[in-house]
């Protein structure tokens, strides 16, 4: 076979058990190791982390992402199976385990040799799509003895399967309120320094005009969510609660805000549009209503192994 195995490459999140960084008697907690894991353990972080850390624990102390996105590779799995192609889909992580580098040496010692995969992160930046690859790469470097190659899936951020998913989980959000709802859609905000050189706003925004027009909505917004609070850089703008207020100074009262940029449901998603823009919203008197993400979408999974089987025609 052209490849033996499917790595699905995602961000992860806290889940619980012990990271191992501290001793059992000083461990902080998962959430706080996971979010120093991305921030850095240096001094000027430890607010940061703190702060973050709680969005984490006012919501249980874990996240649902790593569960959600095994439920992504299960389906891919499956629906491989139903088309013949009985190809195993692994699922790795950047910042939590199983941690990609352990996957991809659990995948050499298994014998898959010629992996495709799959960055499940639609728009690119270097800070986001770009370190996922490097991850990669250095996990198979770190692999003893015979190497295994990797080849990746085409962009997707406009096909016809991941925008469908979209407009059909709008839909079901806003039911009979959609011809009076403005859409908006969010990404997580990056540093404006990495959005001038990478084509994430760009893509981002493709995806929406996308499924604006398969909903034949003529008004709609792009927004940024979890910008890194009292940053000395700047950030993409406009930030998702900016936004709000001054689409309440234009009159408007109803909105769905859909979070493009996510696959499935991080705590940025859960905490930041759940909780905090929705709480902004109520506060202006705007009716707030979040869409759901792709997450396993028969037509998003449907897309994955349509650009799974189409590799092994090439």
């Amino acid at each position: 076979m052209k490849y033996d195995s499917v790595l699905l490459v995602a961000f992860g999140g806290p889940t619980p058990g012990c990271c191992k960084k501290y001793d059992a008697d000083k461990c902080p907690g998962e959430a706080y190791c996971f979010v120093e894991g991305i921030a850095g353990d240096a001094e000027s972080q430890k607010e940061r982390v703190q702060d973050i850390s709680t969005h984490y624990i006012k919501l249980g102390g874990y996240s649902p992402f790593n569960d959600l996105t095994f439920k992504q590779g299960i389906a891919l799995q499956n629906e491989l199976q139903n088309r013949n192609l009985p190809l195993p889909v692994y699922v790795g992580f950047r910042h939590w385990a199983p941690y990609l580098k352990d996957i991809i040496a659990e995948m050499a010692g298994k014998g898959h040799r010629s992996i495709l995969g799959i960055v499940m992160a639609p728009h690119r930046a270097k800070v986001s799509y770009e370190w996922y690859l490097n991850t990669v790469k250095k996990g198979i470097e770190a692999v003893k003895g015979e190497q295994p190659t990797i080849d990746y899936i085409d962009p997707w951020y406009t096909h016809e399967g991941y925008v469908n998913a979209i407009a059909e989980n709008i839909k079901i959000a806003c039911g009979d309120k959609l011809e009076h709802t403005e859409v908006v859609f969010t990404a997580h905000a990056i540093p404006q320094v990495a959005a001038d050189t990478s084509p994430y706003s760009q893509q981002f925004e493709a995806t929406g005009e996308a499924v604006a027009q398969m909903l034949d909505k003529k008004k709609f917004s792009f927004a940024y969510q979890s910008e890194v609070e009292n940053s000395p850089i700047p950030w993409i703008q406009p930030d998702i609660n900016d936004w709000l207020k001054a689409k309440k100074e234009e009159g408007v009262n109803t909105v769905v805000a859909s979070p493009i940029g996510f696959l499935c449901d991080h705590v940025e998603v859960l905490y930041d549009l759940d909780i905090e823009a929705k709480e902004t919203a109520e506060n202006l008197g705007i009716d707030f209503i979040r869409a759901g993400t792709v997450g396993d979408h028969p037509k998003f999974i449907g897309m994955l192994t349509d650009f799974v089987c189409e590799k092994f025609q090439q």
